[in-house]
Protein backbone atom coordinates (compact mmCIF):
# COMPACT_ATOMS: atom_id res chain seq x y z
CA UNK A 1 0.00 0.00 0.00
CA UNK A 2 0.81 3.67 -0.49
CA UNK A 3 -0.14 7.29 0.96
CA UNK A 4 -2.20 7.41 -2.36
CA UNK A 5 -4.04 4.22 -1.87
CA UNK A 6 -4.72 5.61 1.40
CA UNK A 7 -5.84 8.72 0.49
CA UNK A 8 -8.41 7.32 -2.11
CA UNK A 9 -9.98 5.04 0.18
CA UNK A 10 -10.74 7.82 2.55
CA UNK A 11 -11.26 10.33 -0.05
CA UNK A 12 -13.67 7.68 -1.81
CA UNK A 13 -15.89 6.84 1.20
CA UNK A 14 -16.49 10.68 1.70
CA UNK A 15 -20.46 11.55 0.67
CA UNK A 16 -20.75 12.47 -3.13
CA UNK A 17 -17.31 11.26 -3.93
CA UNK A 18 -18.37 7.80 -5.34
CA UNK A 19 -21.11 9.00 -7.10
CA UNK A 20 -18.87 11.63 -8.77
CA UNK A 21 -15.80 9.22 -10.27
CA UNK A 22 -18.59 6.79 -11.31
CA UNK A 23 -19.75 9.51 -13.22
CA UNK A 24 -16.71 10.52 -14.73
CA UNK A 25 -15.89 6.96 -15.38
CA UNK A 26 -19.46 5.91 -16.91
CA UNK A 27 -20.35 8.43 -18.62
CA UNK A 28 -16.83 10.28 -19.76
CA UNK A 29 -14.43 7.67 -19.95
CA UNK A 30 -12.10 9.15 -17.49
CA UNK A 31 -9.96 6.84 -15.59
CA UNK A 32 -10.99 7.27 -12.09
CA UNK A 33 -7.25 7.08 -10.78
CA UNK A 34 -6.20 9.66 -12.82
CA UNK A 35 -9.04 11.81 -11.21
CA UNK A 36 -8.40 10.68 -7.69
CA UNK A 37 -4.02 11.42 -8.79
CA UNK A 38 -5.57 15.30 -9.23
CA UNK A 39 -6.57 15.06 -6.00
CA UNK A 40 -3.94 13.57 -4.00
CA UNK A 41 -0.77 15.03 -5.75
CA UNK A 42 -0.87 18.00 -3.87
CA UNK A 43 1.13 19.75 -7.12
CA UNK A 44 -0.12 21.43 -10.08
CA UNK A 45 -0.57 19.66 -12.89
CA UNK A 46 0.13 20.90 -16.68
CA UNK A 47 -1.23 18.97 -19.65
CA UNK A 48 1.88 17.33 -20.21
CA UNK A 49 2.51 15.84 -16.88
CA UNK A 50 -1.13 14.38 -17.13
CA UNK A 51 -0.42 13.03 -20.26
CA UNK A 52 2.41 11.57 -19.10
CA UNK A 53 1.03 9.50 -15.90
CA UNK A 54 -2.16 8.37 -18.47
CA UNK A 55 0.84 6.99 -20.53
CA UNK A 56 2.44 5.11 -17.52
CA UNK A 57 -0.79 3.19 -16.89
CA UNK A 58 -2.60 3.35 -20.16
CA UNK A 59 -1.84 -0.04 -21.28
CA UNK A 60 -2.69 -1.75 -17.62
CA UNK A 61 -5.78 -0.26 -17.56
CA UNK A 62 -6.62 -1.56 -20.95
CA UNK A 63 -5.39 -5.08 -20.85
CA UNK A 64 -6.43 -5.35 -16.85
CA UNK A 65 -8.53 -2.99 -15.04
CA UNK A 66 -11.37 -2.89 -18.27
CA UNK A 67 -11.55 -6.46 -18.67
CA UNK A 68 -12.12 -6.86 -15.21
CA UNK A 69 -14.46 -4.60 -14.59
CA UNK A 70 -16.47 -5.81 -18.02
CA UNK A 71 -16.30 -8.97 -16.89
CA UNK A 72 -17.61 -8.33 -13.47
CA UNK A 73 -20.38 -6.23 -14.65
CA UNK A 74 -21.93 -9.25 -16.84
CA UNK A 75 -21.55 -11.59 -14.39
CA UNK A 76 -23.89 -9.26 -12.21
CA UNK A 77 -27.28 -11.39 -11.47
CA UNK A 78 -25.35 -14.64 -12.88
CA UNK A 79 -22.99 -15.99 -10.65
CA UNK A 80 -22.73 -14.08 -7.80
CA UNK A 81 -19.83 -15.87 -5.72
CA UNK A 82 -18.11 -15.21 -9.04
CA UNK A 83 -18.41 -11.77 -9.61
CA UNK A 84 -17.47 -11.08 -5.94
CA UNK A 85 -14.01 -12.77 -6.71
CA UNK A 86 -13.87 -11.20 -9.83
CA UNK A 87 -14.52 -7.64 -7.89
CA UNK A 88 -11.86 -8.66 -5.82
CA UNK A 89 -9.10 -8.91 -8.56
CA UNK A 90 -10.64 -5.82 -10.05
CA UNK A 91 -9.84 -3.98 -6.90
CA UNK A 92 -6.40 -5.27 -6.77
CA UNK A 93 -6.02 -4.16 -10.26
CA UNK A 94 -7.21 -0.59 -9.18
CA UNK A 95 -4.27 -0.98 -6.14
CA UNK A 96 -1.11 -1.87 -8.69
CA UNK A 97 -2.60 0.90 -11.13
CA UNK A 98 -2.00 3.55 -8.40
CA UNK A 99 1.00 2.15 -7.05
CA UNK A 100 2.35 3.29 -10.28
CA UNK A 101 1.02 6.63 -10.51
CA UNK A 102 1.90 6.85 -7.14
CA UNK A 103 5.67 5.37 -8.59
CA UNK A 104 5.40 8.23 -10.76
CA UNK A 105 4.97 11.32 -9.01
CA UNK A 106 7.03 10.58 -6.27
CA UNK A 107 9.55 10.18 -8.77
CA UNK A 108 8.79 13.34 -10.47
CA UNK A 109 8.06 15.47 -6.51
CA UNK A 110 9.55 13.76 -3.95
CA UNK A 111 6.75 15.72 -1.78
CA UNK A 112 3.93 14.55 -3.82
CA UNK A 113 0.73 14.02 -1.67
CA UNK A 114 2.16 16.29 1.34
CA UNK A 115 -1.02 18.76 0.84
CA UNK A 116 -3.55 16.87 -1.04
CA UNK A 117 -6.41 18.65 -2.15
CA UNK A 118 -4.13 21.51 -3.12
CA UNK A 119 -4.36 22.23 -6.60
CA UNK A 120 -7.34 19.71 -7.06
CA UNK A 121 -9.76 21.51 -8.54
CA UNK A 122 -6.94 22.96 -12.03
CA UNK A 123 -6.03 19.88 -12.08
CA UNK A 124 -9.26 18.20 -12.33
CA UNK A 125 -10.31 20.83 -14.65
CA UNK A 126 -7.26 19.86 -16.43
CA UNK A 127 -8.55 16.36 -16.85
CA UNK A 128 -11.87 17.38 -17.95
CA UNK A 129 -11.46 19.96 -20.67
CA UNK A 130 -14.27 18.27 -22.42
CA UNK A 131 -17.80 20.15 -22.21
CA UNK A 132 -20.14 18.66 -19.78
CA UNK A 133 -17.72 17.38 -16.59
CA UNK A 134 -20.16 18.61 -14.03
CA UNK A 135 -18.88 15.50 -11.61
CA UNK A 136 -15.55 16.83 -11.55
CA UNK A 137 -16.69 20.00 -9.91
CA UNK A 138 -18.55 17.59 -7.48
CA UNK A 139 -15.28 15.99 -6.91
CA UNK A 140 -13.66 19.51 -6.65
CA UNK A 141 -16.30 20.25 -4.08
CA UNK A 142 -15.36 17.46 -2.04
CA UNK A 143 -12.28 19.01 -0.91
CA UNK A 144 -14.30 21.75 1.08
CA UNK A 145 -13.11 21.11 4.66
CA UNK A 146 -9.56 19.00 3.55
CA UNK A 147 -6.72 19.82 6.39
Amino acid sequence: MNAFWDFSVAFYARPGVMPACLALQDQHGVDVNLALLCCWVGEALDAAALAEADARVAEWRGQVVQPLRAVRRWLKGRDDALRAAVAAQELAAEQREQAMLHDWAVARWPSAGAVPGRHAAANLALLGEAPGFSALASLACAFRGTP
